[in-house]
């Protein structure tokens, strides 16, 4: 595809680093004003990025898509919402569903942050790292299908333990021990 796309960069690693490693590495290498990441399953629709980008004003560091019904099992969406609920207790997010994986943002809102999760847990470490430092969000309803492409690699026992402690560590470092953190709150960009 680069050959056919010179603006095209690719950007891999050589194992699998896990979903965090893979945006913390793809938020470093990103180049323009604007960083947009979504999932490859095909459960949003790239064409809501239009509907994103609307929005992306002046004003405006973080603009969070958000799923106004999930689409899949009644069981993810049991814990999906368990699991937003607890972590809201805890993160205190400024959106209303920080596991839709469809966001555009400012890249000079991430320059200099250093992210400690290398799973799915990097949704959570990202927003909590964008709210302490002070941006301004924004947020959209975009379109979630049901799964087209692969299958979750989320709902196994050993996989949301690890998340899970993960969540608990970003937690306990972030928020607790106010690592990377002016004492007025918020967060400093060249700490991890």
């Amino acid at each position: 595809m680069s050959r056919e796309a010179p603006s095209l960069r690719v950007i891999q690693h050589r194992l699998n680093r896990g979903y965090g490693a893979a945006l913390s590495t793809g938020f470093g290498a990103a180049s323009k004003e604007w960083v947009f990441y979504t999932d490859g399953d095909g459960q949003y629709d790239v064409g809501d990025l239009a509907l994103l980008a609307v929005e992306a004003e002046e004003a405006v560091d973080v603009v969070n898509g958000y799923k106004r019904g999930r689409s899949g099992p009644w069981y993810r969406t049991v814990v999906g919402l368990v699991y937003r609920r607890f972590f809201d207790l805890l993160f205190r997010f400024p959106v209303q569903d920080v596991t839709c994986d469809f966001r555009l943002i400012r890249r000079s809102s991430m320059e200099g942050f250093s992210f400690l999760s290398t799973s799915g847990a990097i949704c959570v470490e990202l927003v909590t790292r964008l709210r302490l430092a002070g941006t301004a969000f924004r947020e959209v309803v975009v379109t979630h299908r049901p799964r087209a492409f692969g299958r979750s690699q989320f709902f196994r026992p050993g996989r949301i333990s690890k998340s899970l402690l993960q969540l608990l560590w970003i937690w306990w470092r972030i928020i607790v021990r106010r690592e990377g953190v002016h004492h007025d709150g918020r967060s400093n960009r060249t700490a991890s």
